[in-house]
């Protein structure tokens, strides 16, 4: 008799329960297939012989590793023994009926593992007699077996499990155990490879399934487990140690050769201090101390509600809770050092107290998530490899990616940059450095963030290999935000311990890989009911959310080229005269824009397609026609390339040069051709951190000592690390950071926050969202007011720069000098946040209307926006005002005396 496939969503015998029904124990790693039901074909005795492979077998794929009973042969022996003796099924259709059970169905192995021989004959028999029963009815079409449940076509599918209570039984209430399992479901669905499920001896196939009974921490031990294992550790244990203290106090970081040596043996402690497996080895060898972490972790971070507590007995996790011996920091400490004497397994292990006494709130009993997130006090970064401690970490993983965000100050933005991997050995090396790339954009940022009022912040995110980058992004978003907005949905996103005990906003901008997202991140926030949605991101659509696009209007741009006219300025240099090098090329927001607003004659561009160059100047009508289709440097017209011009490509293999010189692989060439090239200045607007480094800078240099470039502005984010910048500097290169050329775009993102902070909701959709394709009036003056304000700020600091140059007549570093005036700018700002300057009304309002665009003020007026902008966001804003130009115009030098002439300029207001 044949079973029919259907499309709906069916349960055995239309909901009914039968009295064969029970649990079907799903693997926790399973990631659901598309829409897919199963059918039993033949009639009574004429099932398949389980030769056939079902259909929806999920095999290892990203995010899910197959699970494999190594018993499973020899138990379906025993179940066909079992069956042949019972005399239920005739004897010549045991074979069929249990290979059928076993082969056909698609049961996950996990099933097999943990059933016994008894309880699978059982299932047999009664899918046998479900079979027979349809018969005798003459409708076939009756018998759905059916294993899954999914949803609309497109989504995330979804396991259907039924829940019968067992009689007299003492289990909590089924409304308690459904809870439990939405919870820890929630877990696996963030987690679901996680080797601490089980204990295995190392080395062994994570795949392979032991019986019951050999089992190790359940969800929540090994998922806590599986989390901090996954940060990677390095970050909460001193990878240096004090030998290395010692070295670089008796060696000269100014020398590159001392230098070199330093950086090496930081990269190498960095990389084997703590490996991956060895602190798998530790935790595998200590699961009652990993239990006890985990309970001490639990203690403070369960949110155990009146409300919950009221209506239901307390959930199976509070219960297990209650089991377990909780010891305090201390207490827990001194039993870590008693037990354990292997220092390193000592390390590995307090790393984890230090991680639990460092978290000030997280999503990891939320009863719904799809990423976990954890709010971090980063005072358990060392001073030794962080010297600059953050305001605050994020550390974010799910199943197919992880995330850090760090800021500098309350009020900060950044943007978040998804970090791709080329394979499995780039992969690993991500994994390594990402919190610290992650760390060194942040303050990178924080220094360039130093005249508007958001301080410096970043976010990363590395997705696994063949992960969908969009997917891990919105991961990302979803779980920061279940930190930022409290949760008011019982069931799916309730309450969180909070120890911070503070509203935070975070504020996210563009970055690489996330250019296209903002808009979508910005209308979750809104969905998930944050009020502060038009504020969360930057960058988004100009037409369909209000957003100010840096490259359409040239934001970043127009601070570099600031920088490089200022140069010019000071040395009385003819532009259109001037040979240049450029990284980033004409399909990049700052490359397209520098082609575009440049008169120089650019001799070299080395984008992500490869090299052009023309020692006479590339033609500059052909560059602005690919600056303005935004198209790399393959699309070039090679036919307006010189006799001596040439373009090299990626992919070119033995390429031969007008010289002679052949390219044996043109990724090789392109890789290393920003240190080939002469010309006068240098202005990277694209490329990867550190490209000129310690280790290579030399190679900047000819063999008579004279440098390629004279004057080099630093467009892109940390394309030169600081002592690559001291050194060009040592050989009188005017070298002009990224931290002071790189302003532009977060000056107008700065901005635009501001006027989502502003405007109400619906100011904001008539005046800031595009009408018919257009901007309104007040958009258009809005954004004429933004162009000057990043002009202004460029301007001022380049001659506060200069002017410091000029009074220490080029003997400090005008690197050194840019960070100084970073610092005291950040430092100032801090004071005057912390001081009741603010307080006076009338010097608040002075400041602010200085501050605020012209345009806004007139729209909305200044008492409205001093009643809708939060109370950190105006101290911060009036905080960074004041002291930016009071340096600005007073230097670094400044004495109180000139602060006190400077606040009485400022007792007039601004339309006196």
């Amino acid at each position: 008799m044949n079973a029919s496939e259907t499309s709906g969503t069916a349960t055995p015998n239309d909901g009914q329960t039968e009295p064969w029904s029970r649990a079907i124990k799903l693997n926790s790693g399973t990631k659901t297939p598309g829409r897919q039901y199963l059918s039993a074909g033949g009639r009574p005795g004429g099932s398949r012989t389980g030769s056939e492979t079902p259909s929806h077998r999920i095999e290892n794929e990203p995010g899910y590793t197959t699970p494999v009973f190594s018993g499973k042969l020899a138990q379906q022996k025993l179940v066909e023994a079992k069956l042949t003796s019972s005399g239920f099924i005739p004897r010549n259709l045991v074979t069929g009926e249990v290979g059928w059970f076993y082969e056909n169905l698609g049961i996950d192995d996990t099933y097999f593992a943990n059933e016994s021989v008894d309880v699978i004959a059982d299932h047999i028999i009664a899918l046998f007699g479900a079979k027979l029963l349809a018969y005798t009815k003459r409708d076939p079409a009756q018998l759905v077996i059916d294993l899954e449940k999914i949803t609309e076509e497109g989504q995330d599918g979804k396991e259907a499990l039924y829940l019968n209570p067992l009689p007299q039984s003492s289990a909590p209430p089924i409304e308690s155990t459904i809870f439990q399992v939405i919870k820890e479901a929630s877990l696996l669905y963030c987690l679901p490879e996680n080797p601490f499920f089980r204990t295995q001896p190392t080395g062994a196939d994570p795949s392979v399934i032991t019986p019951q009974g050999s089992l190790g921490h359940a969800v929540q031990e090994a998922t806590y487990a599986c989390k901090i294992h996954q940060a990677h550790f390095g970050h909460f244990c001193n990878r240096l140690g004090s030998a290395y203290h010692k070295l670089k106090t008796v060696l000269d970081e100014s020398d590159a050769t001392h230098a070199e040596v330093l950086n090496n043996i930081k990269t190498r402690f960095r990389e084997e201090t703590y490996t991956r497996q060895s602190i798998m080895d530790v935790i595998f060898a200590h699961p009652d101390l990993i239990r006890l972490l985990y309970v001490n972790f639990a203690m403070e971070h369960y949110p155990a509600s009146e409300e919950e507590a009221s209506k239901l007995v307390p959930t199976l996790s509070y219960q297990r809770l209650q089991t377990n011996q909780y010891l305090s920091y201390d207490d827990l400490k001194a039993k870590l050092r008693k037990s354990v004497p292997n220092k390193h397994e000592l390390a590995v292990l307090e790393a984890f107290l230090e991680f639990n006494r460092h978290i000030l709130k997280t999503n990891f009993y939320q009863p719904t998530k799809v990423a976990l997130s954890f709010r971090l006090n980063p005072e358990f970064l060392h001073k030794m490899e962080y010297p600059k401690t953050p305001f605050g970490v994020f550390f974010i993983i799910g199943s197919d990616f992880r995330g850090f965000h760090v800021r500098f100050r309350d009020v900060a933005r950044g943007g978040i940059r998804i970090v791709r991997s080329r394979g499995k050995e780039n992969y690993s090396i991500n994994q390594r450095t990402l919190f610290d790339e992650n760390y060194a954009l942040a303050s990178t940022q924080s220094l360039k963030n130093k005249d508007i009022p958001e301080g410096g912040a970043k976010g990363t995110i590395l997705p696994s290999l063949g992960a969908e980058p969009r997917r891990c992004f919105e991961k990302y978003v979803d779980a920061v935000i279940d930190l930022l907005i409290p949760g008011e949905t019982p069931g799916i996103k309730g309450p969180i311990v909070d120890n911070y005990g503070s509203v935070e906003i975070l504020f996210f901008g563009p970055d690489e890989g996330t250019a296209d997202l903002m808009d979508w991140a910005a209308l979750h926030a809104r969905e998930r009911g944050a009020a502060w949605w038009k504020s969360f991101t930057t960058g988004k659509s100009a037409e369909q959310l209000g957003g100010i696009p840096h490259d359409t209007y040239g934001m970043t741009t127009l601070s570099v080229r600031q920088y490089v006219t200022g140069v010019y300025k000071v040395y009385s240099l003819d532009e259109s005269q001037i040979y240049k090098v450029q990284t980033g090329g004409p399909d990049g927001d700052l490359g397209s824009n520098e082609i575009l607003l440049g008169n120089e004659k650019t001799t070299t561009i080395i984008d992500g397609s490869g090299v052009i160059h023309d020692p006479q100047g590339l033609d500059r009508d052909e560059l602005r026609r690919l600056a303005k289709a935004r198209k790399m440097i393959v699309n070039f017209d090679k036919s307006k390339l010189g006799k001596d011009g040439y373009v090299v490509l990626c992919e070119d293999q033995d390429l031969k040069l007008p010289s002679g010189e052949v390219v044996p692989d043109g990724t090789d060439f392109r890789n290393v051709a920003h240190l080939r090239y002469k010309s006068d200045i240098f202005v990277p607007c694209g490329g990867r951190p550190e490209a000129i480094n310690i280790s290579n800078v030399s190679q900047l240099v000819d063999a008579d000592g004279k440098p390629h470039f004279k004057y080099i502005i630093e467009g892109a984010n940390l394309f030169l690390t600081q002592q690559a910048r001291l050194w060009l500097e040592k050989r009188n290169v005017v070298v002009i950071k990224d931290a002071s050329a790189n302003k532009g775009g977060v000056t107008s993102s700065s901005l635009e926050v501001l006027a989502g902070l502003g405007l109400s909701d619906q100011e904001y959709m008539d005046l800031m969202i595009f009408k018919d394709g257009k901007p309104s009036e007040f958009y258009k003056s809005y954004v004429k007011n933004i162009q000057a304000k990043i002009t202004e700020n460029a301007s001022l600091e380049f001659g506060c720069i200069q002017k410091e140059n000029d009074r220490l007549e080029g003997v400090k570093p005008r690197t050194l000098i840019s960070d100084e005036l970073s610092s005291t700018l950040n430092d100032l700002q801090a004071e005057l946040e912390s001081s009741d300057l603010f307080d006076d009304l009338s010097s608040r309002k002075n400041v602010l209307s200085r501050a605020i665009p012209e345009t806004l003020v007139k729209q909305v007026g200044l008492d409205t926006l001093m009643t809708r902008l939060p109370e950190p966001y105006q101290r911060a804003l009036f905080s960074s005002w004041v002291a930016a130009h009071y340096i600005y115009e007073y230097g670094t030098q400044a004495t109180p005396v000139d602060f006190y002439h400077f606040i009485r300029k400022l007792e007039k207001p601004l339309s006196a």
